[in-house]
């Protein structure tokens, strides 16, 4: 800031600004060389000792000019040796709205590391400024900040940036000294740079959009948890959980909320407990979910089969329960044992909870006639997702299973789900076939005479595509509205 100062001092409208004191002394040094000069001429002039005086003054002059270099090196424009080299712009660059080029990082600094801390403190003035300087003291940088007041002391939430030789115990130690207790750290990443207000919106819309988005909204809102949603009345018949209040209810590490058709959703995470400004978000994103009633995107794909065959996929919902128990109908028994692992006359049982959006998504594989030879369905398994087909005997073996897994894969993908199972028997080896053709790396395990199909997911998304040669796509813009 001072080098800063000094040179605006030192340049005005682009030229240098004049002292009046080095003017002075200039002056004064011009007048004592004349008067000088006059006295040596005087005395050489009607003086025996001419030529010494001569010298003498000569010796003089020298002196005053070494005398005049050393001041104006000392008050010129030299920068002072705190000079941080800041410097005003130029008069074009300002008036052009330039800003100055931000200083170059040093070549010896290490990578840095973004955290997310959260830790309690009083609520009283001063007590987050005490914790901002523990966290300067460590070179940590303060990128976000949200508050959350609770009856005693406020919870607050930091995204930071710390040097890459700093480690979590030491910035939860300056924590602790600051005041800071109950204090909870992890790894952060890019994603997390979007401020609060922002990612909110986000996923009001994407839950606008998509009744099926609710429970991935509510995982990406409240970070890592486990979101189940659990029906009115068990597929069973049996009876369904504990009514909750309207409102909602808050129990430190569980949230408890009404769902819009009845039921309850209930959002868990080890730690740390939920504050009631979490609550308040998330109860919004419920409410709002309510209020829109139940959706499902409109749109489909118009498929080419290689026999001519033409099928129709899109997103299927409860409005498809009656066409799909006539598909059921139309099932082997061992095509429905395969697929529900039960009794087969317990499978209409199950249509109600797997074509709700509210435990994941389900497709729709149609013919032009508008009967449904098959369904795949995404669900939201807690923390994880499960995948499951079923597709009618007369159009098995036709690559419909695969385009539908293919498709619920690429979702999953999206959603940021790590990887996705399949539950089925060794002899379904339609199922294993589309499992491998995904491309992925899986992982096999048999529990009690059944198989699940792990398959960890790519960052980006798997296309959905027929394994067939000679496969024509041919994509309908009609919307459809379901």
């Amino acid at each position: 800031m001072t080098g800063e100062l000094s040179d605006v001092t030192r340049t005005k409208h682009g030229r240098p600004v004049h002292h009046w004191r080095r003017d002075v002394v200039e002056l004064a040094a011009l007048f004592t060389a004349v008067a000088v000069a006059d006295g040596v001429a005087n005395l050489i002039g009607h003086g025996p000792d001419g030529p010494a005086l001569l010298l003498i003054s000569a010796l003089a002059l020298i002196g005053t000019a070494a005398f005049h270099t050393w001041w104006a090196r000392r008050h010129g424009h030299a920068p002072p040796a705190h000079d941080t080299r800041a410097r005003p712009l130029p008069a074009a660059r300002r008036a052009a709205g330039q800003s100055a080029p931000a200083p170059e990082a040093d070549d010896g600094m290490t990578p840095s590391t973004l955290w997310r801390l959260r830790t309690t403190v009083k609520d009283e003035p001063g007590s987050l400024a005490v914790l901002c300087a523990a966290l300067a003291t460590r070179h940590v940088d303060i990128l976000s900040l949200q508050t959350h007041p609770l009856a005693e002391g406020t919870v607050d939430e930091f995204l930071l940036r710390a040097p890459g030789r700093v480690e979590a115990p030491e910035i939860t130690e300056a924590v602790a000294s600051a005041g800071g207790a109950d204090t909870w750290i992890e790894r952060a990443d890019a994603h997390d740079l979007v401020d609060a207000p922002t990612r909110v919106l986000g996923l009001a819309t994407r839950t606008a959009l998509d009744a099926a988005e609710l429970p991935l909204a509510l995982r990406q809102l409240l970070g890592r948890c486990t979101i189940r949603s659990l029906p009115a009345r068990s597929a069973g018949g049996g009876r369904g959980p504990d009514e909750v209040p309207a409102e909602g209810v808050l129990e430190d590490t569980v949230l408890r909320l009404r769902a819009p058709e009845g039921g309850v959703i209930t959002v868990e995470r080890p730690y740390p407990p939920f504050t009631p400004t979490e609550f308040a978000r998330a109860r919004a994103l419920v409410e709002l979910d309510t209020l829109l009633g139940p959706r499902v995107p409109a749109g489909r794909d118009v498929l080419t089969l290689p026999e001519g065959n033409a099928i129709t996929v899109r997103r299927a919902d409860a409005t498809d329960l009656p066409e799909a128990r006539r598909m059921h109908e139309r099932c082997s028994a061992r095509t429905l044992s395969q697929r529900y692992h039960g009794p087969v006359g317990d499978a209409d049982r199950y249509l109600n909870h797997l074509l709700s959006p509210r435990f994941g998504r389900t497709l729709a594989a149609q013919t032009a006639s508008g009967r449904i030879v098959g369904l795949g369905h995404l669900l939201w398994d807690g923390d994880e997702t499960e995948v499951a087909l079923l597709v009618e005997d007369e159009w098995q073996r036709r690559g419909i299973g695969a385009e539908l897994l293919g498709r619920l894969v690429a979702m999953a993908a999206e959603a940021g789900c790590a990887s996705v199972y399949a539950v089925t028997q060794a002899s379904n080896t339609g199922m294993v076939t589309a499992m491998r053709g995904l491309g992925l790396p899986l992982d096999y395990q048999i529990e009690e005479g059944t198989l699940v199909i792990t398959a960890r997911l790519h960052k980006s998304p798997v296309p959905a595509r027929l394994p067939h040669e000679g496969v024509s796509r041919e994509y309908d813009d009609s919307r459809l509205a379901d």
